[in-house]
């Protein structure tokens, strides 16, 4: 039975955006990135690992193999917005001043 894919974004007005951040870091990793084309960077991430990724039907290509290229992207991703949200974190504390710390933060959340 096919799994349901789970990786929706879920502010679609933000995609344009994530593929973006999704270039510049993937850029800072050594990659080489179509500047029209961002989303093409996992043949680039493939072609390195030595996997047979193309266009259109990939049904050959083990789960090892498709793991290892979304996990090079996901996890260079997942850093750089850890990094993001720990930079924004601290820029709300240093804004709060030392009295309480979390600034309007409980509100946000």
């Amino acid at each position: 039975m096919a799994r349901k894919r789970r990786n929706r974004i879920v502010v679609p007005e933000a995609r344009a955006d994530i593929e973006r951040l999704k270039a510049e870091v993937m850029r800072r990793e050594g990659y080489a990135i179509e500047p029209g084309n961002p989303g093409n960077v996992k043949y680039e991430v493939a072609r390195r690992l030595g996997v047979p990724l193309n266009p259109g039907y990939n049904g050959d290509i083990t789960a090892e193999a498709a793991g290892k290229i979304g996990g090079l992207i996901g996890g260079a991703l997942v850093r750089e917005m850890v990094r993001m949200a720990q930079h924004s974190l601290a820029a709300a504390h240093q804004a709060a001043g030392p009295a309480d710390g979390y600034g309007d933060m409980r509100r946000r959340l």
